[in-house]
Formats: structure tokens, sequence, C-alpha cells
């Protein structure tokens, strides 16, 4: 399968918002504390979110699926692991946990992703795509590694992996709802993990800062958390919970290129040798390709799509939406088998035998 290059755009893209979020959100916390900071960044994403969908309705209402009630659950799941459960149990665990030591720990999360796509929702992940999610992780290792003699397992280091875990399950628990619009599932997320970190932070009687502080760490939130999500959540459409999650473990990097060029930090040795690891590793996935003779069975569902791809040839009846362009409704595929290079998309959930 060789990807299409515009979802993995998307998900280098939303690494590159999200890992700008780093150093200026350090920037920030001199002068708010990390429990409202958080909650001021997801509110800012479902603030925004909810802005662009208000905008999206009045130009373009029928160009995105919308929420049904039997995505509730997923959107539940991933609110609740990655938006809330998550973040609280990191913060406790980094109560006991050696910086050094936590920086390692949290590149577990691209690994969980993996695991729980191809264990639990039995996503296609080859040795091929094993080889790139290993060097990414490496890659991440050697760069978040500290040779300070700070190493060592503390309690915490259980509860860290299982936040990586949790949010492992908030990836593939958003994958199974990509299909819809990702504008509300971004305001509902941002703005559901955002309001619970405010009152928690109100209940622990933690302070706010300033309204111009405030501001800020809203916009810094629309555009590092509510743009990068949404981006995240095209490519899993596309790429599958695996792969976008291995490409999105490049946000460090981007992170640290921006702290050189703000904040003057240097570029330690440990950067210079894990890019190459890590370009290595996304040139695998770029590169991947799977392509097998393979069936699909009658399927009814609804998503944005048009009708040149292959997958799409239903007919459009007298006075529906036209059928040119990207749109999006109800639609039947009816059964075929055939051979196509294909990634783990919204048609390509197919189980495949081990070899």
């Amino acid at each position: 399968m060789r990807p299409s290059v515009i979802p993995v755009l998307k998900a280098l893209l939303a690494a590159a918002l999200f890992g700008i979020s780093a150093p200026l959100s350090k920037a920030l916390l001199g002068e708010v504390a990390p429990i409202p900071l958080a909650g001021l960044l997801y509110l800012g994403s479902g603030l925004t979110a909810a802005v662009l969908l208000a905008f999206q309705q009045r130009t373009a209402p029928a160009g995105e699926a919308r929420l049904q009630r039997s995505d509730l659950p997923w959107l539940a799941g991933a609110v609740s692991a990655g938006g809330i459960a998550a973040p609280i149990l990191l913060m406790f665990s980094l109560r006991s946990t050696p910086a050094a030591t936590a920086a390692l720990l949290l590149n577990f999360e691209s690994v969980a992703t993996t695991l729980i796509a191809g264990l639990i929702f039995h996503e296609a992940v080859g040795r091929r795509t094993g080889w790139a999610v290993g060097l990414i992780t490496l890659a991440s290792i050697l760069l978040s590694w500290e040779n300070n003699g700070q190493w060592g397992l503390a309690p915490g280091a259980l509860g860290i992996l299982a936040a990586c875990t949790l949010w492992g399950l908030d990836n593939n628990f958003t994958r199974n709802i990509s299909a819809r619009n990702p504008l509300v599932i971004v305001a509902w997320k941002g703005l559901g993990a955002g309001t619970f970190s405010v009152i928690l932070a109100l209940v622990t009687g933690q302070a706010f800062p300033a309204p111009a502080v405030m501001l800020r760490a809203l916009l810094l939130g629309g555009v590092s958390y509510g743009l990068s999500i949404m981006l995240f959540i095209l490519a899993l459409r596309d790429l599958g919970a695996a792969r976008t999650s291995a490409l999105f473990s490049s946000a460090p990097f981007i992170g640290m290129i921006l702290a050189f060029v703000l904040f003057r930090d240097p570029l330690a040795p440990a950067f210079l040798l894990a890019l190459p690891v890590m370009l290595g590793g996304a040139l695998l996935l770029i590169g991947e390709g799977h392509q097998h003779e393979h069936y699909h069975p009658r399927l009814v569902h609804e998503h944005r799509h048009r009708h040149d791809d292959g997958h799409h040839t239903h007919v459009h009846a007298a006075g529906e939406i036209p059928a040119h362009g990207w749109h999006s409704h109800p639609h039947i595929h009816e059964p075929q088998t055939h051979t196509h290079p294909h990634t783990p998309d919204l048609h390509h959930q197919h189980r495949h035998e081990v070899p």
C-alpha cells in the first residue's frame, strides 16, 4: 500500500501543530499553573472547532457526516480515556517519577496505539509497519534521553504506562468515528475535557491568570490542539490508528526545532542522532506497499466521499445531493472482490491472516 501523500502530510502537519505547543506552553507556565493551562488549552480547541463548525454549517452543510447515536459510546470513551483519565493519571504519576524516566515512558503511546489497533480492533499491522513504529519510538527515546543519572523505575512509572495506554485507547476510539465530522468530534472532546480540567482547577483552588494570558492560552489551544486533532482525525480515515500515531510521534522533533528558533535552546547531539532514525521510520510508512485480492461485503454507511475513487459507484436519485465533488449522505456499497493498493482506511478494515 502506497499511502497517498495527502493523509501522510495531514498526520505530519498535525504533529507539527502539536509539537509547537510544548515550547509555547512552557512560556505560559510562568504565568499559569498546569491544570488551569490544560483546561484553557482544551477549551481553546473546543471553542475553535465550534466556531469553524458554525461557519461550515452555513457554507457546506452537506459536506461531512453527522454523529449518530451509535457513535456516542466511542466519543464518550475517547473523551473519558484521553481527555480526562489519562492527564489526571499522568499528573499524579509524575510526582514520584524522575523527569528523564517520564519522558522515555511517554513514548509508549504510539506502541500502545499500535498494539491496541492490531490486537483488539484487528487493524492490519504488518512487519514493515512494526519496524516503522519501532524506529520512530526509538527516535523519540533517543530524543528524550538525559544521561544525568536521573533514570529509575519509580512506582509512578506504571501509572505513566497506564496513561499512555489510555491515550492509545483514545486514538483507536477516535478512529472508529473518524468518518464523522472532525469538527464535531474536536468540539466535544475539547469542551468536555476542558470543562472538566477547569472545574478540577477551581475545586483544588488553583488560580487563573490575567485575561490576556488566558486569551493566549485559548488561542494556542485552538491551533495546537484543535486544528491538530482535526488533522489527526482526517489522517485516521485514510491511514488507520497505528500509522497515523507513528507519524504523529514526530511532534517532539518539531517542538525542539521551534525551541531552538524561539528560545535559542541548543540542539543536543541526541537530536542529530535521532533525526535520521525518525525519518527512516516515516519513509518506511510512506513507501509501504500492500496489495492483495480482498472482499468487500455489502455495507451501508455515511461519510464524506466522491465518486472517482473506485469504491463509490452508487447513483443519486433526482433531487438528492449532486454527485459531483465531495459530499456526504448515507449510501450503499454492493459486495465486490478486487485487487488494488490500499491502507486500513474506512473501506479496508478486513482482517489479515497471520503469516
